[in-house]
């Protein structure tokens, strides 16, 4: 059953096919949305545009740290849709040598680079796309564990994703009287160009696949399946959330077995 029929869908955060992000736009096609990618500069838009025709939507420049660039999303946007039903947040930047010392050392200049990029933009694509949002538009953001529990090396990265689950609990509460949702995804850990950027990552990999309910890891599909139902109408009244996409590893207190 097509749950997103008729919907219009902006998808953020496309780098390649392995990205979390194609995965979600994957699905929300396969259950009838119309697609719109965004890309960051020449290094991905050919990888962007491909996957754009392929899902037969279109693609965008978007500049998310830049106001101009996302006043002309808006306007094309606008211009070609008319409208905006799912706004899918899939954004995230922290400096390497952020991710590999002490959370102390952390530079000002770099936190507050990760900040604006992996937080602040969630409140900058909302403000710049408002007035293209539906009624009853599903906003979501994705996010990670390691925002409220210690992750060893993931570092800065948690702080911000904590400052984003925050702003989309905010964001839920500003919109609210216009039947617009925000909520968020918290995927488990899963192999991607930017992930592997965590030092031992997939030593990740291996504790959560141990110690999880469902003894695996997830994949984008599985983190799609559950943007596909906080776009749809299934998820009416479902706000200012944090959803687990993550085999159940979050709900772990003690490992019922040696974890290497």
């Amino acid at each position: 059953m097509a749950l997103l029929e008729g919907k219009v869908a902006l998808v953020t955060g496309v780098a390649n096919k392995w990205s979390i992000a194609t995965g979600i736009a994957r699905e929300l096609h396969a259950h009838g949305a119309t697609i719109v990618l965004t890309y960051q500069g020449d290094r991905v838009r050919d990888e962007v545009e491909k996957l754009a025709a392929e899902l037969g939507g279109s693609a965008f420049a978007c500049d998310v740290a830049s106001d101009e660039s996302l006043a002309i999303l808006a306007d094309g946007v606008r211009d070609r849709y008319g409208r905006l039903d799912t706004l899918v947040h899939s954004i995230a930047f922290v400096n390497k040598e952020d991710l590999a010392g002490k959370v102390y050392t952390t530079s000002r200049a770099g936190f507050a680079l990760a900040a604006d990029i992996s937080a602040f933009s969630l409140i900058a694509l909302t403000n710049a796309l408002v007035d293209v949002l539906a009624e009853s538009a599903s906003i979501m953001a994705l996010t990670y564990f390691g925002s409220t529990t210690i992750v060893p090396n993931y570092n800065v990265a948690g702080i911000v994703k904590a400052a984003l689950e925050s702003i989309v609990r905010y964001l839920a509460y500003d919109l609210g009287d216009r039947g617009i949702r925000v909520n968020a995804i918290s995927a488990g850990p899963i192999s991607t160009a930017s992930s592997r950027q965590v030092r031992d990552f997939k030593k990740m990999l291996d504790k959560v696949a141990a110690a999880a309910p469902l003894r695996r890891n997830v994949t984008a599909r599985d983190v799609g399946a559950t943007a596909v139902y906080l776009a749809s109408d299934l998820s009416r009244a479902v706000t200012a959330d944090v959803h687990f996409v993550d085999a159940g590893y979050h709900a772990m207190g003690m490992y019922p077995e040696p974890v290497v």
